[in-house]
C-alpha cells in the first residue's frame, strides 16, 4: 500500500522530481566549487608584488630606472613600434616621433627572429649638416625580451672615438716631429764625415748638428712635460705662489731670446697677488706664452706683461705686435703640433707643443688660457688662474693692481 502510494506520488509528481534532482545536483556542484577553491587558496604559491615604502610597484620603479638611464632605451613591441623610450634615446636619434630609427628597427627585427642580440652602428648620418657639439659615434645593442619584444640600448660614444683619434693623430705627430731632427742630424753627421779635412765646414755641420740635438731634447722635454699633465684635472698639493716671482722667473728665462730678436718686453709693476699652484708650471707655462710672442714679432715690435686680478682669477696677459691669428686658427692653436705657418715655425725651433702645455697647466690649475687676436695687429694671451684667498683687492676704479706707475723693460731699450 505504501509502495503504491510512492508510485503514485512518483507518477504524478515526476516532472518536479526531476526538477528537485536537477537543483540538488547544481547545489552539490557549487559546494565543492567553494570547497576546493578554499583548499586551493590556502595552497603556498608565489608571493604578489609587493609595493615599495611610497607605494610604487615594481613595474613603477623598471620605469623610473629606464627613465633616469644615461643611456638611450627604447622598448619595441612585436611588429616594431615605440613602447617606450627615455629621453637620452631621443637626443640620441634612436627614435623619430613613434618610429625607431630603420637602424635599428632592422636589427630589432633580426633580434625576433633569431632570438640573438645584435650590435648595430646608430651613429647620425646627417653629421655633416648638423652644428654643435653633437654625439658623433653612438653604439647600440638591441637585445630580446621574450613575446618577441625587443629593447634597444645605446650608448654615445663620441668622446671615446675623438680621444681615441687625438690618440692617433698625437702618435703620428710625434713620429713625424723626431723623425725630422734624427734624419737631419743623420746627413749632417755624414757631411761631416765627408768634410773631415776641412776644419770650417766640420765646425759648421758641428754647429748644425748641435742644434737638431737641441731642437730634439727640447721637443723630448716638452713631451714628458705634457705626457705627465694630462693624467690629472687638477693638481694634487697647491703651494702659495706669489705672481711676481713667476713673471719675473718666466722673463729671465727669455731674456736672452728677446735680445736677439731686438724685442722690447714691456712689465707692469709688482702686483702682490697671490694664487695657489705649481711655481715651476706656472714659469713654464708663461714662459712659453712669451717665447711665442716674442717668436712671431717682428724686430722691434714691443711684447707686453700685466697682472691683474678679475673676478676671483689673476690674471697674467701678454700682448704682442705681431702677425695676429685668423679667426679661424684661433680655436686650434692650442692643439698639440698645430702650426698655422710651417716654414715659419721650423725657422724659429717650435715644437708646436707650448701653447697646449699652457692649454693644459691652466685646466690643471682650475683655470683657462684665453686668445684675442686679430690679423695685422697683434695678439694678446691671458692665463687665468684661481686666486688665493687673501689675495689682496683690486682698487675698483683700476683693472690692474698697481703699486707704482713707472713700467720695466727687458730684452729692449725703453
Amino acid at each position: 500500500m505504501w509502495w503504491a502510494g510512492i508510485r503514485g506520488f512518483t507518477q504524478s509528481g515526476a516532472y518536479d522530481c526531476r526538477v528537485t534532482l536537477a537543483v540538488f545536483i547544481a547545489i552539490g556542484t557549487l559546494m565543492v566549487g567553494l570547497v576546493g577553491g578554499f583548499l586551493i587558496g590556502r595552497r603556498p604559491g608565489p608571493p604578489a608584488t609587493p609595493p615599495s615604502s611610497d607605494g610604487a610597484t615594481v613595474a613603477d620603479l623598471v620605469q623610473r630606472v629606464m627613465l633616469s638611464s644615461h643611456n638611450g632605451v627604447v622598448l619595441l613591441d612585436r611588429v616594431g613600434n615605440v613602447v617606450l623610450a627615455n629621453p637620452p634615446a631621443v637626443e640620441l636619434g634612436l627614435v623619430h616621433g613613434s618610429r625607431p630609427d630603420d637602424r635599428a628597427a632592422k636589427a630589432a627585427e633580426q633580434v625576433r627572429v633569431t632570438g640573438e642580440v645584435v650590435h648595430v652602428d646608430l651613429s647620425p648620418l646627417d653629421q655633416g649638416a648638423r652644428s654643435g657639439r653633437g654625439p658623433t659615434a653612438v653604439l647600440g645593442e638591441v637585445r630580446p625580451l621574450g613575446d618577441e619584444y625587443t629593447v634597444i640600448d645605446a650608448s654615445d660614444e663620441s668622446d671615446a672615438v675623438r680621444l681615441e683619434a687625438t690618440r692617433r693623430d698625437f702618435v703620428a705627430n710625434v713620429s713625424h716631429e723626431l723623425k725630422t731632427p734624427v734624419g737631419a742630424m743623420a746627413l749632417l753627421a755624414e757631411a761631416v764625415l765627408d768634410a773631415a779635412d776641412d776644419p770650417h765646414e766640420v765646425r759648421r755641420f758641428g754647429t748644425k748638428i748641435l742644434n737638431e740635438a737641441n731642437r730634439l731634447g727640447t721637443l723630448v722635454t716638452e713631451l714628458i712635460a705634457l705626457s705627465r699633465l694630462q693624467g690629472a684635472e687638477r693638481l694634487p698639493e697647491l703651494a702659495t705662489v706669489e705672481v711676481d716671482k713667476v713673471v719675473q722667473k718666466a722673463l729671465d728665462r727669455c731674456r736672452l731670446a728677446a735680445e736677439s730678436a731686438n724685442i722690447r718686453i714691456t712689465v707692469d709693476p709688482p702686483s702682490g697677488l697671490l694664487l695657489d699652484g705649481d711655481a715651476t708650471l706656472l714659469v713654464t707655462a708663461l714662459s712659453n706664452l712669451l717665447d711665442n710672442a716674442v717668436s712671431y714679432s717682428q724686430p722691434g715690435s714691443p711684447v707686453s706683461v700685466s697682472r691683474r686680478l678679475e673676478d676671483g682669477f689673476v690674471e697674467i696677459a701678454v700682448t704682442d705686435r705681431g702677425l695676429g691669428i685668423a679667426p679661424e686658427h684661433q680655436e686650434r692653436v692650442f692643439e698639440r703640433f698645430f702650426r698655422i705657418d710651417q716654414a715659419r715655425s721650423r725657422s724659429t725651433g717650435g715644437t708646436g707643443l707650448g701653447l697646449a702645455i699652457v692649454k693644459h697647466v691652466a685646466a690643471n690649475h682650475g683655470g683657462a688660457v684665453t686668445l684675442w687676436s686679430k690679423p695685422g695687429t697683434g695678439s694678446t694671451f691671458t692665463l687665468r688662474i684661481p686666486a688665493h684667498p687673501k689675495a689682496p683687492q683690486p682698487d675698483p676704479s683700476h683693472n690692474t693692481v698697481r703699486t707704482s706707475s713707472t713700467p720695466e723693460y727687458v730684452g729692449g731699450p725703453p
